[in-house]
């Protein structure tokens, strides 16, 4: 055990220091294989196997899709269409910015496309109405998460796939998690700007009735609209896997991309398809090395050594997710989400399932601490991301950040955690039974 845990620290510092990610998993590999003695051939045809599922090939179709929304100026209008509910409030657009990710999300399932593309929206929208910048980053960075959180959700396949999960209970575990967490954002949203001298958000509503708007801004909106229609109900209605329909979605992207928003052309394509290619091969390596290193964990026997260590500290259900809780929200400081839920799944659903805790609900618990975890320096990728769009240092965002995390994610995690049926209840209701 000495070494593992010296294997899992080397990985840490790497990671702390910045050391690209799949060199962190390769090094802390070799270390394992050098005086642990896991050769290639004890590690790669398991590994192989696994690999060669189906449910994956939903990851890259679903970066795919979102790459040709984000080029393709999808969210312009999806942006348009909930601005008509709430462009009169004060603080509205990072309000609108909250929700519109949330139904972004609802489409592409990744949170880093989500941000690239409402962001490059809003925050613009923002600096015009005199929005401190500081402040827009902050909404922009910490809404992103809900992509991976309202279904379809790239980190749910991860999930699935890696505990031979149902994927579609996995989507909808954390549905009412990412709903409650939108609410929350967008209520400290309001608070933040309610006494600050900004301009309202509606910009082609003055002088009209909401009537007046409606129309044409849901018929612009419609065809974006539909896409998650198609995604949901198809998944559902059982009508098609998550693979299906994640191919359905990049099919239906072209020609709303292309021809009805224009927003990028045939030719143009080639950039987005090479541009997700790109995603798709790091994402795919990062899926070796962190499957690679699971499995060496799992083989050592990790799993029931940190249920014993848990349960020597307390053999409380509560105490013990409240321990599982910090540990995450470590992981997610130092990870990024599709890494921590390829380690962190395999090792934290069984423990889960051995105090008694549903597979799904323990899903949910990851799902929400890892997206927290984007957002929490150090290594916080769509803080820094979002700063870089606001053309600000992220030192001036952090402080908005963090009331942000403690005043959203944190209630969000506390019900997540102690209220198992909001992660349960919908998952049992569409699989007819009760899970567990």
């Amino acid at each position: 055990m000495i070494h593992i845990c010296i294997g899992i620290g080397i990985l840490c510092v790497l990671l702390i220091v910045g050391v690209p990610v799949m060199y962190c998993f390769g090094t802390a590999l070799i270390y394992y294989s050098i005086t642990l003695g896991y050769t290639p051939t004890a590690i790669f045809p398991t590994m192989y196997g696994k690999l060669a599922s189906v449910v994956l090939l939903s990851i890259p179709l679903f970066i795919i899709a979102g790459k040709i929304m984000e080029y393709g100026k999808i969210g312009d209008a999806l942006v348009g269409f909930v601005e008509m509910f709430v462009g009169r409030i004060k603080g509205s657009i990072a309000i609108i910015t909250t929700v519109a990710c949330s139904v972004f999300g609802a489409i592409c399932g990744s949170g880093a496309a989500t941000l690239s593309c409402i962001g490059s929206i809003m925050i613009p929208k923002m600096r015009e109405k005199r929005y401190p910048m500081e402040i827009a980053a902050a909404v922009s960075c910490t809404s992103a998460p809900l992509g991976m959180l309202i279904p379809p959700s790239s980190l749910m396949i991860i999930a699935a796939w890696s505990c031979n999960l149902s994927v579609l209970a996995c989507f909808v575990a954390t549905l009412i998690p990412g709903i409650i967490l939108t609410i929350f954002i967008s209520i400290v949203s309001y608070f933040m700007l309610r006494n600050r001298d900004i301009d309202f958000g509606t910009a082609g509503m003055e002088g009209k009735t909401l009537g007046e708007v409606i129309v044409p801004r849901t018929k612009t909106a419609f065809p974006a609209l539909l896409m998650p229609i198609l995604i949901l109900g198809g998944i559902y209605g059982g009508f098609m896997t998550a693979t299906e329909v994640a191919a359905v979605a990049a099919l239906y992207s072209v020609p709303v991309a292309v021809f009805i928003y224009k927003g990028t052309t045939v030719r143009g394509l080639k950039t987005v398809f090479m541009d997700g290619a790109r995603t798709t091969g790091v994402v795919m390596v990062m899926v070796v090395m962190t499957m690679a290193l699971g499995q060496i964990l799992t083989l050592e026997n990790v799993p029931t050594a940190l249920l014993n260590s848990l349960t020597a500290i307390s053999s409380n259900k509560n105490v013990i997710l409240l321990m599982i809780n910090i540990f995450l929200v470590l992981i997610g400081m130092i990870m990024d989400d599709s890494c921590a839920m390829m380690l962190c799944a395999p090792l934290l659903i069984p423990v889960g399932i051995k105090i008694g805790v549903d597979p799904y609900h323990m899903a949910a618990i990851l799902g929400v601490n890892i997206g927290m975890g984007n957002v929490t320096p150090p290594t916080a990728p769509f803080l820094y991301m979002a700063s870089g769009m606001a053309g600000i240092s992220a030192g001036r965002v952090i402080k908005y950040v963090l009331y942000i995390i403690l005043f959203a994610y944190v209630p969000t995690l506390i019900l997540t955690t102690f209220i198992p049926a909001l992660s349960t209840w919908l998952p049992s209701l569409i699989m007819g039974t009760k899970l567990m």
